[in-house]
């Protein structure tokens, strides 16, 4: 009998336990799985403009939220330095343009002394072959012979030599003149850099420096990007990164539109992954975008993965150890499929008739 008692006892305090925690049973209704990622909303093509040259920001042709044309001027830089390289650039080119065919060209002096080595040349030959002809026929002095011989040896090669000089001195000029159009093209480009412009028909939504301050090549003057299309940023964690792929639909909340939701695609997504985030970056493109958009507005995204319209579900918080509930028969194994922040799908082990407890934290 005391057996028995004790039996009844345990069986009412279990009971008694039981009913003091909360039961529910599952339920079924629509389920969707989705990825969640932060959110911010940038202009399709947002760049950031940066100058190649040096300087001193001179001009600010607009102003922040003004809207530009592809080539329009944004900012001017002045530097002093360019100026005078283009001259110097200018100068040297006309002195190469004078040496290589001017009045006063190198080669015009190398022709006077090739026609001069010319004549030199044939007077020494007829000299020569006159005293060989002399010579053949034992007439005259070996002596003579030998000296007429060698001036006209030494006028042969001195000619020779002031030809192959015309020839090198000629190479030498058009290179050089080449080279001096080069600089001084360069020299015009470095000038036409000092005026940067827009790359697209957009809005300027940031200058960075004011007039007066110093620019370099590092840090960016401005950013530009599209005026009507914003694109909308979503960091996502890498181990939901193989679940998105190109087109799933994406529920956006933005902080500025309260609880408004707007419908949005995926657009893309980046292969490299941020080591500091340990997220991917992903582009969503909006459905229906709200009427305004500002750079910068943030707010959080759900990329929608699967949906099922019907399915028994439970809430998140009733599962034990990743896969385990507890039911009026102790704890029961079950096959979980679709889950989202709040509820996971029950693919077997219980069903809707099945009472389940909340765990004790």
């Amino acid at each position: 009998m005391k057996n028995i008692a004790l039996l009844l006892f345990s069986l009412m305090v279990l009971c008694s336990c039981k009913d003091s925690k909360e039961k529910i049973f599952p339920q079924k209704m629509p389920l969707t799985e989705s990825v969640y990622a932060s959110a911010t909303v940038q202009p399709d093509s947002l760049y950031q403009a940066y100058s190649v040259v040096m300087g001193i920001l001179d001009k600010v042709w607009v102003e922040e939220g003004d809207v530009v044309d592809k080539g329009q001027q944004i900012l001017q830089i002045t530097n002093t330095s360019p100026e005078l390289n283009t001259q110097n650039a200018k100068l040297a080119l006309q002195l190469a343009r004078e040496n290589y065919g001017g009045s006063a060209a190198i080669l015009n002096g190398i022709k006077d002394e090739i026609r001069a080595a010319t004549l030199q040349f044939k007077n020494d030959s007829i000299n020569y072959f006159r005293q060989k002809n002399l010579w053949d026929q034992n007439i005259g002095s070996k002596v003579e012979y030998d000296n007429r011989k060698l001036a006209y040896e030494l006028s042969q090669n001195n000619l020779t030599l002031l030809k192959q000089k015309y020839d090198r001195t000629k190479n030498e000029l058009s290179t050089q003149l080449k080279q001096a159009e080069n600089n001084y093209k360069t020299s015009l480009t470095n000038t036409q850099d000092f005026t940067i412009t827009s790359k697209i028909d957009g809005t300027v939504y940031a200058i960075y420096k004011n007039p007066g301050e110093i620019v370099n090549t590092v840090e960016p003057v401005a950013s530009v990007g599209k005026s009507d299309k914003f694109i909308v940023e979503l960091l996502v964690d890498e181990v939901d990164i193989v679940k998105v792929v190109l087109g799933q639909k994406v529920y956006i909340t933005l902080d500025s539109y309260g609880t408004q939701v707007f419908e949005a695609k995926v657009d893309k997504i980046y292969p490299r992954k941020d080591p500091g985030s340990q997220t991917f970056m992903v582009e969503a493109i909006f459905v229906n975008p709200p009427s305004i958009l500002y750079p910068g507005l943030s707010g959080e995204g759900n990329i929608i993965i699967k949906k099922k319209e019907e399915t028994l579900t439970i809430p998140k918080e009733y599962i034990i150890n990743g896969d385990r509930v507890l039911t009026d028969d102790g704890e029961k194994e079950i096959t979980i499929g679709l889950q989202n922040m709040e509820l996971v799908e029950v693919l077997d082990g219980i069903n809707e008739h099945t009472a389940i407890y909340k765990p004790e934290p």
